[in-house]
C-alpha cells in the first residue's frame, strides 16, 4: 500500500498557489460548525485545497432525508454521527490532517476550545441555528477570526464574510430585537439582497419559514463550497480581493447571474429594510396560497 505523501497528494494545486503557499495552507486552521449540507462539503472541499489542520463541530446523525444534498449521507453511514462520517472522510484524503472535533456541537462549554488556534471559521450551521451562530459570530468578533458564510439559496449560491475591518454579524443582519421568523427573514435578506432566487419555485408549499422548512439541492450547495473555499483561500494567504460585509455576493447558476451588493448600514439601509418588507409579504401570500390549496 502506497504511504501518503502530502508534497504530491495536492502538487496539482501548485501554479494556483506558490509551494510557499501550499505549505502555509498546510499549517492553518478552518473551524467548520456543522457538517450537514455545506458544512461536509466545505471540509471535503478545503481539504483537498491541502489546508492541514481542522476543528469540526456536529452533534446530528445522517438521516434518509439527507441523501439529497449532503455529501457523507448514503446508506453505508444511515444513523451514524456526521462527525465521525467526516472525519473519517478527511482522513482518507489527506491521513496527515491535525483534527479536533467537538461531537457534542457548538455550545456555550465547547465555544473556546472549538475556535482555539483558529485562522478562519467557516459556517455550516443550518438555516435556522440561531442561536448557535450568533453565539459563534460573535466570538469570532471578539478574538479577531475571519468568518465566511455561505448559503445555498435556489439553485445557487450567496456568500457574506465577516473580519476586522468590516461591519459586525449583529450589525449587518440586526438580530436583537428580533423574533426566530424575523431572524430568518432578516438573514435571508442579508445574504442574498438580490434576491436571485425568487420566481422559479415550482411548489410554494415547501416553503415555510416560520416552520423551519425549505426545499434544498446538491447543486446549492457544491456551488457554496467551491466559492466560500476560494474565501477562505485568500483570507489565509493574505491574498486580498475578499470584500467584507456590509458587502454580499449571490450566484445563481439557474439564471446564471452574479450579483454583488454593497448595503451600508446592513439591515437599517432603506433598501433592505424595503426587501424585507417585500419578502414579509410575498412569504404570507405564499402560505395563503398553500392553504387554500391544502383545503379539503
Amino acid at each position: 500500500m502506497d504511504m501518503f505523501d502530502y508534497h504530491d497528494a495536492f502538487s496539482r494545486n501548485i501554479g494556483w498557489v506558490t509551494e510557499a503557499e501550499q505549505e502555509k495552507l498546510r499549517n492553518c486552521r478552518v473551524a467548520i460548525g456543522g457538517l450537514g449540507g455545506v458544512g461536509g462539503v466545505h471540509l471535503l472541499t478545503l481539504a483537498r485545497l491541502g489546508i492541514g489542520r481542522f476543528t469540526i463541530a456536529d452533534f446530528d446523525v445522517f438521516e434518509m432525508a439527507n441523501f439529497n444534498r449532503q455529501v457523507g449521507a448514503r446508506m453505508s453511514t444511515l444513523k451514524r454521527p456526521k462527525i465521525d462520517v467526516m472525519a473519517a472522510e478527511l482522513r482518507d484524503i489527506n491521513a496527515d490532517a491535525e483534527l479536533r472535533c467537538c461531537p457534542a456541537g457548538i455550545n456555550t462549554e465547547s465555544l473556546d476550545d472549538f475556535l482555539d488556534g483558529v485562522d478562519v471559521y467557516v459556517d455550516g450551521l443550518d438555516f435556522f441555528a440561531f442561536a448557535a451562530r450568533r453565539m459563534t459570530f460573535a466570538a469570532c468578533e471578539r478574538k479577531g477570526i475571519p468568518v465566511v458564510t455561505a448559503a445555498p439559496l435556489g439553485l445557487g449560491t450567496a456568500v457574506v464574510s465577516f473580519a476586522p475591518g468590516g461591519m459586525s454579524f449583529e450589525d449587518y443582519f440586526g438580530w436583537d430585537d428580533s423574533d426566530e421568523l424575523e431572524m430568518s427573514i432578516r438573514f435571508l435578506v442579508g445574504l442574498s439582497p438580490a434576491m436571485l432566487q425568487r420566481g422559479y419555485i415550482v411548489d410554494e408549499t415547501r416553503v415555510n419559514l416560520a416552520e423551519h422548512r425549505g426545499p434544498s439541492s446538491i447543486a446549492a450547495c457544491q456551488l457554496c463550497a467551491g466559492v466560500a473555499a476560494v474565501e477562505v483561500l485568500k483570507l489565509l494567504l493574505g491574498r486580498g480581493g475578499v470584500r467584507l460585509a456590509p458587502w454580499a455576493t449571490q450566484f445563481d447558476a439557474y439564471r446564471m447571474r452574479l450579483v454583488r451588493t454593497w448595503r451600508p448600514w446592513g439591515y437599517r439601509n432603506p433598501l433592505q429594510r424595503l426587501m424585507i418588507m417585500l419578502l414579509k409579504v410575498q412569504l404570507k401570500a405564499m402560505v395563503q396560497r398553500a392553504s387554500k390549496r391544502s383545503a379539503p
